[in-house]
């Protein structure tokens, strides 16, 4: 990898999720006291993302300003279990989220009142979600937000294509049914495999993704760059910030680049919830810019220890 991200430091662990075991990475401040009560922080990963890639860059940042961070890969996808492989499903991602804050009550070092979950990009927006159900969840914060049910619905930003969710749910039914008739599971890439897969209707945010999840950058063997093509329905019905309005009094908090083509899923978010809630804009960053360059983690990290220092500590 280009940028470390810190995962070789994490404490691999496994936490039940209904019947099957999600794989997760445990962070620990460095002059951690079993006696002790910290307060801890999920840290959930995008889509077609991994524990090992940006959220435990996070939450290795952030167990160094002193908290119990849990990275964790999405059920049905990176080293969890799960079937079939590599779903994505929004109410199962969810329940991710909500079984990984179960694990941490498990831990007598971590106090429970003072929880807090983060995600980037559809990680975010999943933590969003979760928070809205699950009153355990203190405080959550979303960096390069997503909403994955709005761009399964209206298509990724800045690429316009007419009927979109119409020819999108269309596949769907064709794939449900070719595999009902013994058929193989059909696939898309999360972004384009390669330089050759990119054409007019590949959106800026896929070609930013495609040079971290593709290349030497971040790429990482468990993050295969595929899901199923019949996942799209459940992505379709999803929306992350449908009752983001109900959150308050716990506080929710939003960080972009500037310059990221995604900015209106934040400023939705933003929009839908109430006070106390934050969106801080970094300068001159893109979406992925914030996944993993130094010169914009560090302004995130800072913020984010701001917030939780307010709010668990």
């Amino acid at each position: 990898m280009l940028y470390d991200t810190h995962y070789r430091d994490g404490k691999k662990v496994a936490f039940k999720k209904f019947n099957l075991n999600i794989a997760g990475l445990l962070f620990l401040p460095g002059d951690f006291d079993a006696g002790e009560k910290y307060p801890a922080v999920v840290v959930t990963h995008p889509g077609g993302g991994v524990k090992e890639q940006c959220s435990s860059l996070y939450a290795w940042n952030l167990a160094q300003a002193g908290y119990v961070t849990l990275a964790f890969d999405a059920s049905h996808q990176g080293e969890s279990e799960g079937l079939p492989r590599y779903l994505e499903d929004p109410a199962s991602r969810v329940e991710d989220i909500r079984s990984a804050v179960d694990y941490l009550m498990t831990l007598e070092y971590v106090d429970e009142e003072r929880i807090g979950a983060m995600g980037v990009c559809a990680g975010a927006g999943y933590t969003l979600s979760a928070i809205q159900t699950d009153a355990r969840i203190r405080a959550a914060a979303g960096i390069s937000a997503w909403d994955v049910g709005d761009s399964a619905r209206n298509g990724f930003p800045g690429v316009n294509i007419e009927n979109f969710m119409r020819t999108l749910l269309k596949e769907v039914a064709d794939a449900r049914t070719n595999e009902i008739r013994g058929g193989a599971p059909s696939y898309w890439h999360y972004v384009p495999d390669s330089k050759d897969e990119i054409d007019e209707n590949t959106s800026t945010i896929q070609k930013e993704a495609r040079e971290y999840y593709r290349t030497p950058r971040c790429r990482y063997p468990t993050s295969v760059n595929k899901y199923l093509v019949s996942s799209n329905d459940k992505l379709a019905a999803f929306d992350a910030f449908a009752h983001l309005d109900t959150v308050s009094p716990r506080p929710i908090l939003l960080i972009v680049g500037s310059e990221a083509d995604t900015i209106y899923f934040s400023d939705a978010a933003y929009a839908k919830a109430r006070e106390p809630k934050e969106i801080y804009r970094i300068e001159g960053a893109s979406h992925v810019d914030l996944y993993d360059k130094p010169e914009f983690v560090g302004l995130v990290v800072r913020k984010l220890v701001d917030f939780w220092g307010r709010y668990l500590k």
